[in-house]
């Protein structure tokens, strides 16, 4: 895959991930293969040295570190694909799922829950449904002498 194909990882409209900052490794996959499983490396590892990246600003660096600190090793993210049979669209998946994670990751937090309580006639309705369904389930009661 050329880099003059591909400028960078789009990861959004903000934010394109340089080529020269993603690297890959390849294994041999674990999946199916049929006469070349034991041959092709087909399973792809995307890396990316986070910590280092000239992509991100400093908040956006802090953001991801927060977030995905538990994928994070050593500032490096790992992303493995190994669910197609050809190299080409493992890549493919792995530069997908890269992306993915890294724009939900940057994206803002979702503004705190305010709390309310239900309205007066909600608790009325609740009550006069709860009261109805242990009449209902009296009358199935054996008659007490």
């Amino acid at each position: 895959m050329p880099a003059a194909h591909r400028p960078g990882l789009q990861v959004d409209a903000g934010l394109t991930i340089p080529e020269s900052e993603l690297s890959w490794r390849f294994s041999r996959s674990s999946g199916p293969g049929g006469q070349g499983v034991n041959t092709a490396d087909s399973r792809a590892e995307l890396v990316w040295y986070v910590a280092a990246s000239t992509a991100l600003s400093a908040s956006q660096r802090e953001r991801l570190l927060a977030r995905l600190g538990n994928r994070i090793a050593d500032g490096v993210l790992t992303i493995a694909a190994s669910e197609h049979r050809a190299q080409l669209r493992n890549r493919e998946a792995a530069r997908a799922r890269l992306a993915e994670l890294v724009a939900d990751a940057l994206r803002p937090p979702a503004p705190p829950r305010r709390p309310t309580k239900p309205s007066r006639g909600a608790t009325e309705r609740r009550l006069t449904a709860k009261k109805q369904r242990t009449d209902i389930k009296k009358l199935r009661r054996p008659p007490h002498d």
